[in-house]
């Protein structure tokens, strides 16, 4: 009896030890996201709290940084560029249930842009 008491109450310490693991990995995926350029030339970044995209540049060349957050249809929700010194650029969308990602370029090479997984809140 000792021994099928014992057996229970591993199972339901390891049951909870699941269920606590599958829950804080959940909550990991709408958590704040990033896209980077090479070379540190800028980024693109989605805030969770407040759900605040930003698009900074962080090079003095010469040339700004421009970003578009993309739906599931891969069409454009919105651009945002940051060409001056002034800070970043910032817009609040919320995210919701439908997939969106994240686009980066460097405006002094429009051929390579770099994205985020997709995510959705």
């Amino acid at each position: 009896m000792f021994k099928s008491k014992l057996a229970r109450a591993t199972l339901v310490v390891s049951a909870s030890a699941v269920l606590v693991v599958a829950m804080s990995s959940s909550a990991q995926a709408i958590t704040n996201k990033t896209v980077s350029l090479p070379d540190s030339r800028g980024y693109m970044h989605f805030h969770d709290d407040g759900d605040v995209f930003s698009v900074c540049d962080t090079r003095a060349d010469g040339h700004g940084v421009s970003g578009n957050l993309m739906n599931a249809d891969n069409a454009v929700v919105f651009t945002l560029k940051d060409d001056t010194d002034d800070g970043c650029a910032k817009k609040g969308y919320n995210v919701g249930i439908r997939a969106v990602r994240m686009e980066i370029w460097w405006d002094g090479d429009f051929s390579k842009v770099y994205y985020s997984d997709w995510f959705r809140e």
